[in-house]
């Protein structure tokens, strides 16, 4: 359930078995210092030892505010660990389990999550598993991590062969999304974070793919007015679908569109060189062109081709060259066959099937889909990558 405030931050909620995830969205929030669901937070962890999971760059920029919210603390215990996806390797949740026992975890202490989508699952993974289960509170500094990996309970790590192989379900008690968090990101980490707030668009709020269209340079430069708004509609979108889908059972699997593919490329590449978003973004591209075979709107396609070339993700040949790997049809659909969405049956694809609505497929012949793979390889390679085509 969401509310949406003309005025300050806004407000979300999300029932789970556990009870009850509360977000709040808007600039300021942690510089605010109490009121509201952060006086609960003080609550939360007030006399506890709160384990605060982050990474050095958010540590920089937010930590010393995060601090200060915890203050009530019995004791604040900071575990650094890797930027990025270096973080989410069952290594570095084993280290972390170590330390948390090392220095006097138990089953009522704290977790807080500071930093990015890795360092969100990552940190949620090791609350799952620490004592068969803390309460934890996730705060997101990363448009990807706040309008999607930090709400909805998804946990987990990467193994070499695949993303986000070993995980588990595990509901943040808060999830405070500060926009004001978001300054200091590189202009590259907000645009591939703007995918994932396309890829909910296209597929459940129309209206927020409109206000996306017409506000992309105020939404680039940080302009709290309308990313305020835009990330708590992306994650009222994503608590429709997963209120009615808690563990991704099926409808839940729409949230995936562009992953697919997307996550095999992040493999190939070794998840360097290219972010998520950007990964996420290719994938969207090759899921239009399967989607126009099954007689999606060229013109939505179209449109929805225009608005990731206005993002501009990273050429594929460019970064086929600096990694030094040719991206290859067979080692992708091998990737894919190790995605978690994939099942015994075979590949599952999340594609449009029309504005608004999209569909998932598990029936794609599998030649077309390593013909279509094919080319759009070698369109990716050319002098403009272009949409579907």
């Amino acid at each position: 359930m969401a509310e949406l405030a003309a005025d300050g931050p806004r407000r979300l909620t999300l029932s789970h078995p556990r009870g009850v995830s509360e977000i709040l969205v808007g600039h300021g929030l942690l510089a605010a210092g109490g009121g509201g669901a952060l006086e609960d937070v003080a609550g939360w962890c007030r006399g506890r030892v709160v384990f605060l999971v982050t990474s050095e760059v958010p540590d920089r920029h937010c930590g010393e505010a995060a601090r200060d919210l915890l203050e009530p603390a019995a004791r604040i215990e900071t575990i650094e660990v890797p930027d990025g996806e270096a973080a989410k390797t069952l290594e570095c949740a084993g280290s972390v389990w170590r330390q948390m026992l090392e220095r006097g975890g138990k089953r009522d202490s704290r977790l807080v999550t500071l930093g990015g989508g890795s360092v969100g699952d990552l940190g949620g993974f090791v609350a799952a598993g620490f004592l068969r289960g803390i309460d934890y509170v996730q705060i997101p500094t990363t448009l990807l991590a706040q309008v999607d990996a930090s709400v909805g309970g998804k946990t987990g790590v990467d193994l070499p062969g695949g993303k986000n192989t070993v995980g588990a379900f595990h509901h943040p008690r808060f999830v405070l999304a500060d926009i004001d968090s978001l300054r200091s990101l590189p202009s590259g980490e907000l645009r591939a974070g703007l995918f994932e707030v396309v890829k909910m668009a296209a597929l459940l709020d129309l209206d927020l793919l409109a206000l996306v269209e017409e506000s992309l340079d105020r939404l680039l430069s940080v302009d709290a007015d309308i990313l305020t708004p835009v990330v708590a509609a992306s994650i009222a979108a994503k608590l429709g679908v997963v209120e009615a889908d808690l563990e991704e059972g099926d409808r839940r699997r729409l949230l995936n569109f562009g992953h697919t593919l997307g996550h095999a490329i992040e493999s190939e590449f070794g998840y360097r060189d290219l972010r998520h978003g950007d990964a996420v973004a290719h994938g969207m591209r090759f899921a239009l062109r399967l989607a126009l075979r099954r007689g999606l709107d060229p013109e939505f396609a179209a449109r929805l081709g225009r608005m990731i070339d206005r993002l501009g993700p990273p050429d594929l040949g460019v970064v086929e060259e600096r990694r030094g790997v040719h991206l290859d049809v067979d080692r992708l659909v091998e990737a894919m066959g190790r995605d978690k969405k994939a099942r015994e049956s075979g590949l599952v694809w999340i594609l449009p099937a029309a504005p608004g609505r999209g569909e998932i497929v598990a029936d794609l012949d599998p030649a077309l889909v390593r013909r279509e793979l094919g080319a759009f390889l070698d369109d990716s390679r050319g002098p403009s990558s272009g949409s579907a085509r």
